[in-house]
């Protein structure tokens, strides 16, 4: 098992109107593969944030293995 980052983005208009990236949330999953921590991550995501899909906060999701386990 494999430990990875899940970032969910989100684009916003930022200062000057110019238009930047934001972190909705970060998560730690210990999953077998990148597919499957994307699907923890989105089910964790949206029962911490009371939200019946993911996107309702985030434009996208981030998935990158870590280097060494947490």
């Amino acid at each position: 098992m494999s430990t990875y980052v899940v970032r969910f983005m989100k684009d916003v208009l930022g200062e000057y109107g110019r238009q930047i990236e934001v972190c909705q949330g970060l998560l730690e999953i210990d999953a077998s593969d990148e597919h499957e921590a994307r699907e923890q991550a989105k089910a964790k995501f949206c029962k911490d944030q009371a939200l019946h899909h993911w996107s309702l906060h985030a434009d996208r999701i981030q998935v990158k293995a870590t280097e060494f386990p947490s």
